[in-house]
């Protein structure tokens, strides 16, 4: 969630235990108790930040966030085509996940869309485990460091940071947003797993997520 994580038992379900191996790395997996994103639905539609350019079919799911919600992401482009589709894909499941989030929607079609498996059955309780805290959040949530590995034109695997420090959680009935500080570490670490589909789009069917991990802090 940002900032503040939900009761344990509600934040645990998001994991999913993520090997990496696929792909040559040797990262290990651990719990996640984090992460999150949503905002007031009764706010004006932005557009969500832009990806690193849009790779597979034209007829992608438009995400459009609140106005006082954005996510950025900063050096998403490596100049390699393939590593740039894979990441693109990336911002796009990352925005997905916030959009149901924001709309309440924890059967979201968009969230089908770039997630599958494991990913998409976590990313939906993780809907509902907003739902029932009657949270969202507002602010911006800062996507840096990216890390891919394309294993061949069907697996990759992406390694990433999260800046959560100017995120906020909002009470999704009365608006209220909660700007108290916290115990919690804003950095988190994400390591995701991807299958490129049919229609070329790379869905994310794998994640782990940890907080607090020294190499996303400054």
């Amino acid at each position: 969630m940002k900032r503040r994580p939900l009761p344990v038992a509600a934040a645990s379900a998001v994991t999913a235990v993520l090997l990496l191996t696929a792909c040559g790395s040797g990262d290990g997996s651990s719990k996640s108790n984090d992460k999150i994103a949503g905002a007031d639905t009764s706010a004006p539609a932005t557009s969500a930040s832009p990806s690193a350019g849009e790779s597979g079919p034209s007829d992608r799911p438009k995400i459009m966030f609140p106005e006082g919600v954005e996510n950025k992401f900063e050096g998403w482009k490596t100049g390699d085509p393939a590593e740039d589709a894979v990441l693109s894909d990336v911002t796009q499941t990352v925005n997905a996940v916030d959009d149901a989030i924001l709309r309440g929607d924890t059967n979201s079609a968009t969230l089908a869309y770039y997630r599958q498996g494991k990913a998409l059955v976590s990313a939906q309780k993780w809907v509902r485990a907003w739902l029932d805290e009657d949270l969202t959040w507002t602010g911006v949530t800062r996507y840096f460091d990216p890390k891919v590995k394309v294993a061949d034109g069907d697996t990759a695997a992406v390694v990433y940071c999260a800046d959560e420090s100017k995120a906020f959680n909002t009470n999704r009935e009365t608006g209220k947003v909660d700007k108290s500080p916290s115990d919690e570490s804003p950095y988190v670490t994400y390591s995701t797993q991807l299958k490129r589909n049919s229609k070329g789009v790379w869905q994310t069917t794998q994640v782990l997520s940890k907080r607090g991990d020294m190499a996303c802090a400054p």
